[in-house]
């Protein structure tokens, strides 16, 4: 086959190819894209009509409770069919005769709200919930039923309520028959023969494009029911793939002839004027034939035999100028305080000013180890794991060429010999080795006798071009280039060191109030975008003032290093300590609610008040306590600044209430209501109605039943979100809890704030 068939053959297999596959994909994925997003809208909608039934049952029966424990059932009856709780009560004898039924009660058959009857037959009318009434010797005296009327518009509610058609069935068993239903009437029929076919609960399609699901009769839900949801996938999808697939395939035959016929020619020309060159003919040349591609290739070509000449004579002098460009380098150097674009520019620069093959620039680090920081070319020169077993270059200070310049500040070159170059340096012909001498004047550079102290580094270049050694141009010229990079590398540090002195207290060693402010917006941000719980902890040491003026500012300065030490002891690491400044302090605590913010305080308060703090030249310890405010996103305010006002008034409330306590905000008056799902294995509590006032924790004992117990470790009156949310994923709730237990915080498991110039990582919270 000849280059022409072979490009076209292969131009259709790269074109045609994807078009089919990528035709395909797109059909595969957009049906089952939309089968899974209607099967979740269907099992989301059957899980919102379980919930919806059972808390009408649930409300059913408690009607019922409250009729059967009054002294006229009757008159109860009534009152609460007036007020709408229930649409209709009947009340019958222990002969099952009925001697009270409200006016205009539904026909029959009432459907149980235990669960579906064997022999239920015919239209579903209402819900009940069936009671016994007993006298005070506990004698039966008949049953109270609460109703509530099943008609279109409880359908319609519960198609409002999911979202979908919903349909209700006359009989659980088969689904000719139909009582309400939201479908319009043409879907209706394909909806009902679908839901006829299901099996059990399994979503199926109708042949006009609708999943249908079955919901009950079941125990926990009593009424047979069909919910149904509109495909979403585009009409006509698959002609339209066919038509995109037929045309491509036409266009990519036209435009492979016409490729493969243009390119050829040109390939031609260029091979011969190639292997030309090759022979040593720099005259060759191409014609050039047209403006595309291989036209500029044929221009580029005979623009590149023109100048490579000339190249290679001015590739001597440009050398020249290139020496004098890295001057101005280092001046530009000196002005940024990126340490590793400094090194790569450094290195890269040198190399290019002097024709070596590769390079490294190896930096002073603590115990007298000159440690690589960057490198070009040294890729298999040296070992590739050390004496330590670090992969990185590492020269010990006069251990080598480079550690002998290190220690000695004087500069090197010449040519190396296989057998005395140490293991530890890169193998190489020619060397050159500069020292970064400290600048003149700088913090902390004053060099010793030996001269050590003033180096910061070592730039070593290796194998220059050709057989030549490093000349002493390339000496001075890497020398004056050194002096400029050291002044850019210690510029680096003093910026670092200035930026973290700029956000610690340097007393405490926390966090400063610049970086409170900076620190409680991003934590703020972090908790709004994925929906976690911020606790802000306000705290003040009572009564400083007599400390500062019975013991004097030393002491008070001791007992705040002090205090800052215990806090960081009682805080996980992902937890954030500032000093805001005299004796306040704040925490962050991401991911934290009320009730482990409490717990944390709690510690904080036994951990001041049960060890007093021991002040140097003072015959007896100082007792201090703390008081503490806690107030959490996003129930206490919307942002950093109004939840450490909360915090801040929490605190006021916590000193007003004695001292030597915590208290927790207030939430917001105006804060929006939000809906707490169930949880499937909820307990309800023994009489079976519910619960106002303080939240309970239900405790389930081996063997026995379920028991409801005040949660443990809340303050009495503390806001909601101070206890568990149902919503919550079990497995994150058994692993927040164990954060919050007796051990959670301290210093053994690894709790301890960060006080350095990076924020620490972050974990899963209590």
């Amino acid at each position: 086959m000849t280059l022409r068939g072979r490009l076209t053959a292969a131009f259709l297999v790269v074109v045609l190819g994807p078009v089919l596959l990528g035709a395909l994909f797109v059909a595969s994925t957009v049906t089952a894209v939309d089968r899974s997003r209607s099967t979740e809208r269907l099992a989301v909608a059957a899980s919102t009509v379980r919930t919806s039934v059972d808390a009408l049952c649930q409300q059913l029966r408690a009607t019922a409770d409250v009729m059967a424990l009054t002294a006229d059932p009757a008159v109860a009856a009534a009152q609460l069919v007036g007020r709408g709780l229930v649409t209709a009560v009947l009340i019958t004898d222990v002969a099952g005769q009925v001697t009270y039924v409200s006016p205009g009660a539904p026909s029959t058959p009432w459907r149980d709200c235990a669960g579906p009857s064997t022999d239920a037959t015919g239209p579903v009318r209402a819900l009940a919930a069936h009671v016994d009434l007993h006298d005070r010797a506990g004698a039966p005296l008949g049953t109270v039923t609460a109703a509530q009327s099943v008609d279109p518009a409880f359908v319609a509610r519960l198609a409002a309520v999911t979202g979908v058609a919903v349909t209700l069935l006359d009989s659980g068993t088969s689904a000719a028959g139909v009582t309400h239903t939201t479908e319009s009437r043409e879907v209706r029929d394909a909806v009902l023969a679908a839901a006829s076919t299901a099996d059990g609960e399994r979503v199926t399609e109708t042949s006009q494009g609708r999943y249908v699901r079955r919901i009950g009769p079941s125990d926990a839900q009593p009424l047979p029911l069909v919910v149904s949801v509109p495909s979403e996938r585009p009409p006509g999808l698959y002609a339209t793939l066919v038509v995109v697939v037929v045309v491509a395939a036409l266009l990519a035959v036209l435009t492979a002839w016409r490729l493969a016929r243009v390119t050829t020619r040109p390939l031609m020309e260029l091979a011969g004027a190639v292997d030309r060159v090759a022979h040593g003919d720099l005259t060759a040349r191409v014609p050039v034939r047209s403006r595309d591609e291989l036209g500029r290739l044929a221009a580029a070509f005979n623009r590149m035999t023109r100048e490579t000449g000339s190249y290679v004579s001015a590739l001597t002098s440009n050398r020249d100028q290139l020496r004098g460009h890295l001057a101005v380098l280092g001046d530009t150097l000196a002005s940024t305080h990126d340490l590793q674009r400094i090194l790569r520019v450094i290195l890269r620069s040198a190399i290019g000013a002097t024709g070596a093959r590769a390079g490294a620039v190896l930096l002073l680090e603590t115990g007298g180890v000159l440690v690589a920081q960057c490198t070009e070319g040294l890729d298999g020169r040296w070992p590739e794991v050390d004496a330590d077993g670090s992969p990185t270059l590492r020269v010990p200070v006069g251990v080598g060429v480079v550690g002998a310049v290190a220690a000695t500040g004087e500069p090197q070159r010449g040519r190396a010999e296989p057998t005395d170059a140490p293991p530890i340096e890169p193998r190489c012909r020619t060397y050159v080795a500069v020292p970064f001498a400290a600048p003149v004047g700088a913090a902390g550079c004053a060099a010793d006798e030996a001269g050590v102290a003033a180096a910061l580094g070592v730039l070593a270049l290796y194998d220059r071009l050709g057989v030549d050694e490093f000349d002493d141009d390339d000496l001075v010229t890497l020398r004056t280039f050194a002096g400029h990079a050291a002044v850019a590398v210690d510029n680096v540090r003093v910026h670092e060191e200035a930026q973290r002195l700029s956000l610690t207290d340097p007393l405490t060693g926390l966090w400063n109030y610049r970086y409170l402010r900076e620190s409680i917006r991003r934590e703020v941000e972090r908790a709004s975008r994925f929906g976690r719980m911020l606790s802000v902890l306000a705290l003040d040491l009572d009564r400083f003032k007599d400390v500062n003026d019975t013991y004097g500012h030393a002491a008070g300065d001791t007992v705040l290093a002090e205090f800052a030490r215990r806090v960081r002891g009682e805080i996980r690491e992902v937890d954030l300590a500032f000093r805001q400044g005299g004796e306040e302090f704040v925490l962050l605590l991401p991911e934290t609610d009320a009730r482990g913010a409490a717990i944390v305080a709690e510690r904080l308060g036994a951990a001041i008040r049960e060890t007093p703090i021991a002040v140097e030249a003072y015959a007896g310890p100082v007792v201090v306590t703390v008081s503490v405010g806690i107030a959490v996103y996003p129930d206490n305010g919307s942002t950093g600044r109004e939840v450490l006002e909360a915090a801040d008034d929490a605190l006021y409330a916590a000193k007003a209430a004695g001292r030597d306590t915590y208290r927790v905000a207030e939430v917001r008056p105006e804060a929006a209501t939000r809906e707490i799902p169930v949880l499937a294995g909820a307990v309800s509590p023994p009489d079976g109605l519910p619960r106002a006032g303080q939240p309970v924790q239900v405790n389930r004992e081996p063997g026995g039943p379920a028991r409801s117990e005040p949660a443990v470790g809340v303050p009495e009156g503390a806001p909601a979100h101070a206890w568990p949310d149902p919503a919550d994923d079990p497995a994150d709730i058994d692993a927040d809890a164990a954060r919050t237990g007796p051990d959670a915080a301290r210093p053994g498991s690894g709790g301890g704030a960060s006080s350095g110039p990076h924020p620490p990582r972050q974990s899963r919270g209590r």
